[in-house]
């Protein structure tokens, strides 16, 4: 492997211990992949921020790496954290998990990271350009960047994403390589994709498909182009059910064009999404949790759910998480204040998979996303019902899941 004479300095420990740890793990995994050399990165997204996950013993990992003097030297950003920052009691989170959740962000703070606290970076501020090395974390954010931005980016955990942050640098292998961001599989969508909760499904379908492939799909039945909001929620599903970390769509994303599919591809065809739908709905009509925004919620997305609100009170707990950012626009918009009139909490830097939900009792939750969908019943001992916002907005206010309310994907 190729090292500049900086990095070998780095290596060696010219620039202190805390550098010197950081370049250790980032040319340890540059010789696991074989990568020639590193790249340096436009950015990082930095994983491992809630105490939910991390733990006693992470906190403790991290805050001896700062104690070394371990600081970022390009723009980094925090993943969701286990709580709402600013609103954890109004979320019933214990005062001792809150406590040490603030202590694991300060430590991140402290070393020069930007306590964002979501996985949408690229609504915040935060967007990479085409064509850019990055190195980000969390699934739905690498897809997005990858897929619809343009920009190379490989799945980072949380110790390599906080030393890529340090360095300056990730190892120049996988999803960085041009040759490695070709498609492997042909996904040929007849069905119809009408709300989110229909790109939800067809994502958690295509990961379990194709696994860690790159899928190139083809839109067949779409009057318009995908919305943001509708990529968003198709990547993250792939990334939750598989480990999809980019895919194309033809006439819509940036490189669908110059990667185009080899004839010789193995096409998987999908005329309807009635088992799709099916494999992320439990058979449950009682709801007492809704919980909308993974990936976090966007602006226009908080605005629709304050029009289907208006003149309602929810009987279920409603939960809208989002950017600590994108909440202060809807607040200044008014929104904040008419889902809240409505009994609906809109909560910034977490969400429903990195929070305590299962310390909550909660039961059974209805979503508009695949990925929580996906991951509620393992995460959070939930059953779930996937749907439209509409339909998640119907049983926050009835208590009650309806078909009624939207399209079912058949």
């Amino acid at each position: 492997m190729r090292l500049t004479s900086e990095e070998r300095g780095m290596l060696a420990g010219a620039e202190g211990p805390a550098v010197k740890k950081a370049m250790q793990i980032v040319t340890a995994l540059a010789e696991i992949y074989a990568a020639e050399c590193l790249v340096p990165v436009a950015s990082v997204q930095i994983a491992g921020v809630s105490f939910k996950n991390l733990g006693d013993a992470g906190l403790e990992f991290l805050q001896e790496w700062a104690a070394q003097g371990a600081r970022v030297r390009v723009p980094s950003f925090l993943n969701p954290a286990g709580m709402d920052m600013a609103r954890w009691q109004e979320m019933r989170v214990a005062p001792s998990f809150a406590e040490k959740q603030i202590e694991l962000v300060r430590t991140l703070e402290s070393m020069g990271a930007e306590p964002t606290c979501t996985c949408t970076p690229y609504l915040v501020g935060h967007a990479p350009q085409l064509g850019q090395h990055l190195a980000w974390s969390e699934s739905s954010a690498v897809s997005y960047a990858n897929s619809v931005v343009g920009a190379l980016t490989n799945r980072e955990g949380g110790p390599s994403a906080l030393a890529a942050a340090i360095v300056g640098r990730t190892a120049a292998y996988g999803l960085h390589l041009t040759e490695n961001r070709r498609p492997t599989h042909v996904i040929d969508v007849a069905a119809r994709l009408e709300n989110e909760a229909d790109y939800a499904a067809l994502g958690s379908f295509v990961g379990r498909t194709v696994g860690d492939g790159i899928p190139y799909f083809r839109l067949r039945s779409l009057s318009a182009a995908p919305t943001q909001e509708q990529l968003m929620t198709l990547g993250a599903a792939m990334a939750a059910s598989g480990a999809v970390a980019l895919y194309h769509v033809e006439g819509v994303t940036p490189e669908a064009a110059t990667l185009a599919p080899a004839a010789a591809l193995p096409i998987v065809a999908v005329p309807d999404l009635r088992e799709a739908h099916a494999g992320l709905n439990s058979p449950v009509d009682a709801i007492d949790f809704v919980s909308v925004g993974c990936p976090h919620s966007t602006l226009r997305d908080i605005e629709r759910i304050a029009t289907l609100l208006d003149g309602h009170r929810v009987t279920a707990t409603l939960w809208i998480t989002t950017s600590r950012y994108v909440r202060a626009l809807a607040e200044q918009r008014g929104l904040v204040k008419r889902i809240e009139q409505a009994g609906g909490h809109v909560l910034a830097d977490t969400c429903l998979i990195v929070a305590p939900v299962e310390e909550m009792g909660f039961t059974a939750m209805a979503t508009n996303s695949g990925k929580a969908a996906f991951y509620a019943p393992a995460h959070s001992h939930l059953q779930r019902r996937l749907g439209s916002i509409e339909q998640c907005m119907a049983a926050a206010i009835t208590g009650r899941w309806s078909e009624e309310q939207g399209q079912d994907g058949v």
